[in-house]
């Protein structure tokens, strides 16, 4: 998969673009989907001032959030996917700052371990997962970011239940 990855408004301490690429890698063993040369995906880490803005105009919901996805192709466009074609838009992931270092502290890990968590779940709601039809729907896709998370060395965010 191809990223186009645009870092406004974090903290340089880390290479944001860096972790973006390990949450994606981590992934394809835990949803093959995604690794296709083919997909392209854009991935915004930016405030909370613009995820709001986003929030708002596409979701109809006005306040931060800390990751939103916007899939662009079904999940049965992507699973049908051929190996060679044109490139693909798979969808846009933003993150906001703001509230992913405050959700950070609140849970005691590192901005970076929490964010990476963000990135595994906006790459799998573009992958057509989701969590909030159903217990067993988000059973499922938290199972899948346990153990994509695994893969970098990251524990399990839902082990509090």
């Amino acid at each position: 998969m191809q990223l186009d990855i645009d870092v406004d408004g974090w903290p340089d301490h880390h290479d944001w673009e860096a972790l973006c690429q390990q949450a994606l890698d981590a992934l394809f063993d835990v949803e093959p989907a995604l690794n296709s040369s083919r997909l392209i995906t854009s991935v915004l880490y930016t405030s909370d001032t613009q995820v709001h803005e986003l929030n708002k105009e596409w979701r109809g919901k006005d306040k931060p959030t800390n990751v939103l996805s916007f899939p662009m192709l079904e999940r049965d466009d992507l699973l049908a996917l051929a190996a060679e074609g044109p490139p693909e838009m798979l969808g846009d992931i933003a993150l906001a700052f703001e509230t992913c270092q405050r959700e950070a502290d609140e849970k005691a890990v590192a901005l970076k371990d929490h964010t990476a968590h963000l990135l595994v779940h906006g790459f799998l709601h573009l992958a057509g997962h989701d969590h909030v039809d159903s217990d067993s729907q988000a059973a499922a896709m938290e199972k899948l970011e346990v153990e994509a998370l695994a893969k970098l060395g990251i524990a399990d965010p839902y082990g509090d239940r």
